[in-house]
């Protein structure tokens, strides 16, 4: 009987495939990166930390300037960004998803599914941000008009990520029973 080490190498690919399980929904760290991204695009209102709106409408002074400051600062980002590279954004966003929807959803692909599941709300995320760029450039509003505006759009992303999370949740839930996950 030899012992040796034939079977290590095998046994080590077998264990990393196991942490890194490309089952998206039944890994946590799907889970934890869906969590991660929606509080963040929920806290970067336009560009601009929630945290510092919310001091600047309670303080005002200083503090307001800097918002207002930041704020005309990423509204002069987006559009550019929109003016200059918008069409190629689109297609290239549009293949993108429609590539990880046809392999996720048509040929079954777990991970293009989660991809997608990520990918879409948030690319709805980005045609919010720039509608509210648009509104915010060129009605100029300031002071309480500001913060009204920068806090209908950060709810609105609230609600898409509430949205987003809940079928994420169903769609995955259903995808782990049915293949037998959780239930052995």
């Amino acid at each position: 009987m030899r012992r040796g080490h034939e079977g290590s190498g095998l046994d080590l690919t077998q264990t990393i495939f196991e942490v890194i399980d490309m089952r998206s929904f039944s890994n946590l760290w799907f889970w934890i990166a869906l969590a991660v991204v929606w509080s963040t695009t929920s806290h970067w209102v336009v560009g601009v930390p929630w945290d510092l709106i919310t001091r600047a409408r309670r303080k005002g002074g200083a503090v307001e300037e800097d918002v207002a400051t930041l704020v005309r600062i990423y509204i002069a980002r987006v559009l550019h960004v929109a003016e200059v590279s918008g069409l190629i954004l689109t297609v290239l966003v549009t293949f993108v998803l429609t590539t990880l929807g046809v392999l996720g959803f048509g040929y079954g692909v777990e991970f293009a599914q989660a991809l997608f599941l990520l990918g879409f709300p948030m690319s709805v995320v980005g045609l919010i941000t720039l509608r509210s760029a648009r509104i915010i450039a060129a009605t100029q509003p300031k002071g309480q008009d500001l913060y009204r505006r920068l806090h209908i759009h950060r709810m609105t992303v609230q609600m898409i990520g509430m949205a987003s999370i809940f079928i994420t949740t169903m769609w995955g839930m259903f995808q782990n029973f049915s293949i037998g996950v959780l239930g052995g």
